[in-house]
């Protein structure tokens, strides 16, 4: 695959709340590596219209994904099949506790594209708020490929 893809994040959280279901999803160009047996990308993306972007990094292999973010918000997110992984969420407003209990991952590879799937139960400060699912795509920009 290219060193430039175009990356493509959804993530779904399913809360036991009025709102119920809440979606999430971006696609922004990046930059892709592979290195010791693990994909690698990284973009940028613009939280609040004032401010400097937040720069994203994903890890990905067979084993886990890691989700580094930096800037307004910062974390360290690290997603492991039957692991629950701690991890503290800051942002301009304070900063969170989080439990990342992962149920499931499948990574699918081929020479034009990437795609992670992640299950996880979500924590935070202690308490169960959602189930989620996360989709990480990558694929090479020229790939003639449309991101779904």
């Amino acid at each position: 695959m290219d060193k430039d893809v175009l990356i493509h994040v959804r993530g779904l959280q399913m809360m036991d709340t009025e709102e119920g279901q809440e979606p999430i999803e971006i696609v922004v160009p990046g930059q892709y590596y592979f290195r010791n047996g693990s994909h690698y990308l990284r973009y940028e993306e613009i939280i609040d219209e004032s401010s400097v972007p937040t720069v994203n990094y994903i890890k990905m292999s067979p084993q886990g994904v890691e989700v580094r973010k930096k800037g307004l918000v910062n974390v360290h997110m690290v997603f492991e099949q039957g692991k629950k992984n701690m991890t503290y969420y800051t942002t301009p407003f304070g900063t969170i506790q989080m439990g990342i209990a992962t149920t499931g991952l499948e990574l699918n590879e081929n020479n034009d594209s990437i795609n992670m799937t992640v299950d996880y139960a979500l924590d935070m400060n202690e308490e169960h708020v959602a189930d989620c699912y996360l989709t990480i795509q990558a694929q090479t920009k020229d790939s003639g490929m449309a991101v779904l």
